[in-house]
């Protein structure tokens, strides 16, 4: 959760559950999130969505015929990014709404859609530390770009379905739906009043509920009062998680779930004896380059072409020098790369920087059965020297 938006994004169903971390197949939970939208309760399916892993595999069976990617690029970021590519080949319609229409998944779209960045919209955010935060618009966005929040309502309004979305007036309107749908979640924020509070305490933290910035829970230590639409209490700057001991479970105890340790999913072998990790790369790179790889400046500071880090040991072994040019292959495709020798990765192993296009063809699609998380971080390869 360390970008913007990623974890409230969480919150609000990035994910397969209802809004708000509900439960699609509670139906309690689909009477509230319809209460509060304003549809018909039977407007909402009774069951989790699919997941990014299913989406794919839908398409590439050919259940799944149109696609709408919002700010993402799997052609270049998802797991086995060919075996990917090739399935949204066949989809008949892809629409990709974004900031560039130079994203390797943009130039597959049949329509594109052109977004407002940050500074270009209204909004909020959460960050890492849980704080809710205002994105201020300070310019007009060029072009045809709107906002995300435009976008979705013009095209509402065109598919006949504008009144499902009358109560979004605008992005303030929606953070107050959003807020009366985290009521009683554990992140509940229903204290905060309105962006203008978020903008005078500088972000605040969840869970700040209504119960308890109106006092009835017991006053913060360090609170002070805020003006507002009456008077609430203001948050204390830093909050921690389960300080006082009680969890988000009906006893107020804390639960520890494991499951006991499985094998690779890939293991290595004789023909593919190097154990492959992906990760983030310099400072200087984000993703898959969709805005670092614009700057002249930060293309000053990270390599250009693709490289892949070799213990010594192993590199001695198999007669690669540093910054030799290697092959390197896996049981999917074979890129080629820029030796880097370094202590810094485990004998047995070799490490590459996710943020180059090359990379992900290379890992093997395997999912965590419970969070459905790509298992970026392990597949068998093998290195040789070019030539």
């Amino acid at each position: 959760t360390g970008q913007c938006n990623a974890m409230g994004s969480r919150l609000f169903a990035n994910a397969t559950s209802l809004l708000g971390g509900h439960d699609a197949g509670n139906p309690s939970d689909r009477a509230k999130v319809a209460g509060i939208l304003g549809i018909p309760e039977d407007r909402i399916p009774p069951q989790s969505a699919v997941t990014y892993d299913q989406i794919i595999e839908r398409i590439a069976d050919g259940r799944i015929k149109g696609l709408w990617v919002l700010a993402t690029n799997p052609s270049h970021s998802w797991i086995d990014s060919e075996a990917c590519n090739r399935a949204l080949e066949k989809l008949d319609f892809l629409v990709v709404q974004d900031m560039y229409p130079t994203t390797d998944t943009a130039k597959r779209a049949h329509l594109y859609l052109p977004a407002a960045g940050w500074g270009e919209k209204d909004g909020t955010f959460i960050n890492a530390e849980r704080r809710i935060g205002v994105v201020k618009k300070v310019r007009r966005a060029p072009g045809q770009a709107l906002s995300d929040f435009n976008i979705l309502r013009l095209l509402a309004e065109a598919w006949g379905a504008g009144g499902m979305f009358r109560g979004w007036t605008s992005p303030e309107a929606v953070f107050g739906i959003l807020k009366q749908l985290s009521a009683g979640q554990p992140f509940d924020f229903t204290g905060i009043e309105d962006y203008a509070m978020l903008s005078n305490e500088g972000g605040i933290q969840w869970p700040w509920p209504a119960a308890q910035a109106q006092g009835s829970a017991g006053q913060p230590e360090g609170a002070a009062v805020h003006a507002g639409s009456g008077t609430v209490l203001s948050p204390p700057r830093e909050r921690r998680l389960f300080a006082d001991g009680w969890f988000f479970h009906a006893d107020g105890r804390a639960k520890f779930l494991f499951e006991a340790p499985r094998p690779l999913p890939e293991p290595t072998d004789d023909a593919y004896p190097l154990c492959l990790l992906t990760g983030r790369g310099t400072s200087a790179q984000w993703h898959t380059n969709t805005r670092t790889g614009k700057s002249d400046v930060l293309r000053k500071l990270h390599p250009q072409h693709c490289l892949v880090e070799i213990h010594p040991m192993d590199a001695a072994l198999l007669r690669i020098r540093n910054q030799d040019r290697v092959i390197i292959t896996s049981r999917r495709a074979t890129v080629e790369a820029t030796a880097i020798l370094t202590p810094c990765v485990q004998p047995g192993q070799c490490f590459m920087p996710m943020h180059y296009e090359e990379v992900n063809r290379l890992t093997l699609s395997s999912f965590d059965p419970h969070s459905r998380q790509p298992s970026y971080k392990a597949c068998a390869v093998s290195i040789r020297r070019k030539g």
